[in-house]
């Protein structure tokens, strides 16, 4: 991909990013259903894999509204992310460890997915790309909400399950710990 060169080759290349993160996390998506034992966590699973097929088509519209190619772009961060969480589940074999991770390996993405929509939508605001702000603010809407509903999933059923039911241990200092691993907003 040739190295931007306007205020528009950067947005377009955002824009490219974005399109090729959601691409790869949509085709990953289903592999990860496959061996989450959370119920909510394979509802969340598909939710998402519905909200990133909704914004490809949405980039596809942009894309044609400003006369750009998508072009074969590979987004390498998001590439790197996946291999990271396809490396866990093809080493981690014990069903109470694999969830937590891949949840928190899911939030990973979906960080750098909210980081991007937001540099995107700041960037289409700034040169004036109404579409573009619309669609991504609404993708950054949605990706917070669920950033939040993948944190108390966390908190609440899958890292308290990994800890053997939730019950609290003693973490050797004289307090107590409850398999909070997650993020709280």
């Amino acid at each position: 991909m040739p190295a931007p060169r306007s205020p528009e080759d950067l947005l377009t290349t955002e824009l490219k990013e974005i399109y090729s993160a959601e691409r790869q996390l949509t085709r990953a998506l289903p592999k990860l259903q496959k061996r989450v034992a959370s119920e909510r966590l394979r509802e969340m699973l598909d939710k998402r894999r519905d909200q990133g097929t909704a914004l490809i088509e949405q980039l596809d519209q942009i894309f044609e509204e400003m006369e750009v190619s998508k072009g074969r772009h590979k987004n390498v961060a998001a590439e790197g992310l996946l291999e990271d969480m396809n490396q866990h589940i093809e080493e981690i074999k014990e069903e109470t460890l694999l969830d937590p991770v891949l949840l928190a390996s899911l939030q990973k993405v979906e960080h750098y997915c909210i980081a991007a929509w937001g540099t995107a939508a700041s960037m289409g605001r700034l040169m004036g790309h109404q579409s573009v702000v619309k669609t991504m603010e609404k993708v950054l809407d949605e990706g917070k909400k669920l950033d939040n509903e993948l944190t108390e999933l966390a908190e609440q059923e899958v890292n308290p399950a990994m800890l053997g039911g939730g019950e609290e241990e003693d973490d050797g200092n004289n307090g107590k710990r409850a398999g909070k691993g997650n993020h709280r907003k």
